[in-house]
């Protein structure tokens, strides 16, 4: 996954200096998590489309999708895994479009409503997890990509050594482009988008002879039976690659709020939600390319698909045609930077909110540099794909109960928020519609973490991960639907049993829930005007 924002290309300018020149590549953007003002809210679900989709038009998604045959499904198992994996997570994800549009923030901070003015600190650690995740997979698949690159065009031997060079040498490349900020960031992924869909296309041409559909993998009749992973099973295999292919559209939930925040308020929620849909169906493309490739790997090249040592990127360049070796290094390179200044980029932003002693810079480069450490423990100290795989996974086990939260709120509160309570813990101050108990909202909050830990109880990733609970359904993984079933009825149960106060609903009402008449807490703390204070203390409606 990968994220970036639509900010305009042109910051605001002072009324003053109406022809001050535009602003350099290396210029951060003006804004941080605060409501973006409704003038310079100009974008449109084309532009979510566009950002959504090349952000996770790159390598990085090519090697997700090469998982369902390291899982040992067959050519066509592994599309129908692919299929239901995207079309699954495009579907939970698209609703989370819409907060963006209606706070002018990200989703993080409009989980204030929900989860309470401290609770929001949740989406910012999924956003956490997102960044560090694929930041790691950006940095493994383009630093292999430059390792194998060098060993066949100059004989480097792959050791150790060469692979801890490229990494840190990628690894600050991104970071460099991240500190330096958002236009730089943009202008590097505007290349990425169009040169990795052109390389892609390009590359089904390539690979076209060499493509068999009929890859049997290791759960067929026609498969080698010597082939067969000891103590592995078909299901668990079909539903663990489908979970890590849906990790890639889900990741996005905590992001999503980032672009869309741009765009005004008053454009229909349909055609947001639509362009963030559609957005990831595109994505078959690099998802697709992925899995055929690795069909293809593991046929001529079995050795770099060897689950005990599996080396996607290796494989690809072994056997990639000479004319098109050249494509393949720069699609990794290219495609691996994009996704990973765009996903750190939006998480050192909204940590710099969190902890406010750090800047923006900093923040970046702490997430930074624990992510590094992880690629670093992940691919010496640990099974690579089992790392990236089981992460991935936890990912989904603890962000799709958030969004579940997130989208039940937003339907029973009719879509109406308090832009300017949602800033309440970006301003260091206390109290307004959305403090709920000390700035907590134990509904939500219960609702998440119980489905959370839930469903990492019942996760079961053949051979990588198993929760305590994970073989009560024979093997399968049933973590997602749980988690998202326990979290929508739980939630639900808290509203009705124990009502939100009145005030954090709009003029019209909750929506199938009761409320308590209650007052609405004062806002206290830097900023609060004694107006603020006043209209507050004896509020309890909007």
């Amino acid at each position: 996954m990968a994220a970036t924002s639509l900010e305009p290309s042109v910051p605001p300018q002072s009324p003053d200096s109406p022809t001050a020149p535009p602003p350099s590549l290396t210029e951060v953007e003006p804004y941080g998590v605060e409501r973006i003002p409704d003038a310079d809210r100009t974008a449109t679900p084309l532009d979510l489309f566009r950002v959504a989709f090349g952000g996770a038009n790159t390598f990085s998604t090519c090697v997700l999708g090469a998982f369902p045959i390291l899982f040992g499904l067959s050519f066509w198992q592994g599309l129908a895994a692919t299929v239901l994996g995207v079309v699954a997570g495009a579907l939970i994800l698209c609703p989370m479009a819409v907060f963006g549009p209606v706070n002018g923030t990200n989703n993080a901070v409009s989980s204030s409503a929900h989860l309470g003015v401290h609770g929001r600190v949740v989406g910012s650690f999924l956003s956490l997890l997102t960044a560090v995740a694929f930041f790691s997979i950006s940095v493994w698949s383009s630093g292999d990509a430059l390792v194998g690159g060098a060993h066949r065009l100059f004989g480097l031997q792959r050791g150790t050594a060469s692979y801890v060079v490229a990494y840190a040498l990628f690894a600050g490349l991104v970071l460099a482009v991240c500190v330096y900020g958002f236009r730089f960031m943009l202008f590097v992924n505007k290349i990425a988008v169009t040169s990795a869909t052109a390389l892609f296309l390009l590359g089904a041409i390539a690979f076209a002879g060499d493509f068999d559909p009929s890859y049997a993998g290791a759960f067929t009749a026609s498969a080698d039976a010597a082939a067969k992973a000891p103590g592995s099973a078909f299901w668990p295999s079909f539903i663990g690659a489908a979970l890590i292919v849906l990790s890639n559209p889900v990741s996005f939930g905590a992001f999503l709020g980032d672009w869309s925040r741009y765009i005004p308020a008053g454009t229909p929620r349909r055609r947001v939600v639509g362009a963030a849909f559609l957005s990831q169906i595109a994505t078959l493309l690099p998802f697709v390319f992925g899995l055929a490739t690795a069909s293809i790997i593991a046929t001529k090249a079995p050795a770099y698909v060897d689950p005990a040592a599996p080396d996607f990127v290796g494989g690809l360049l072994a056997i990639s045609p000479g004319w098109f070796f050249l494509p393949v290094c720069l699609l990794a390179l290219i495609g691996g930077l994009s996704t990973g200044t765009t996903s750190l980029y939006g998480t050192g932003l909204d940590f710099s909110s969190v902890f406010p002693r750090l800047s923006r810079v900093r923040a970046t480069l702490l997430v930074g540099v624990v992510s590094i450490a992880f690629i670093f423990v992940g691919r010496f100290g640990l099974d690579l794909v089992r790392s990236i795989s089981t992460f991935a996974t936890m990912i989904i086990t603890c962000t799709t109960p958030w969004m579940v939260v997130m989208m039940l709120g937003f339907f029973t509160r009719r879509g109406w928020y308090d832009p300017d309570a949602l800033q309440v813990f970006n301003r260091r101050q206390r109290g307004g519609r959305y403090w709920f108990a000390h700035g907590w909202n134990w509904r939500g909050m219960t609702a998440w973490w119980v489905a959370a830990v839930l469903g990492v109880l019942f996760t079961n990733i053949p051979g990588q991960f198993v929760g305590p609970l994970g073989n009560l359904a024979n093997g399968v993984d049933i973590s997602l639907p749980l988690s998202l079933a326990v979290a929508a009825v739980l939630f639900l149960t808290l509203l009705r049993l124990f009502p939100e106060p009145r005030a954090a609903y709009g003029p019209e009402g909750a929506r199938l829930v009761p409320t308590a008449e209650v007052p609405v807490p004062a806002i206290t703390g830097p900023g609060a005007s004694t107006t603020d204070r006043e209209e507050a203390v004896d509020s309890s409606v909007p």
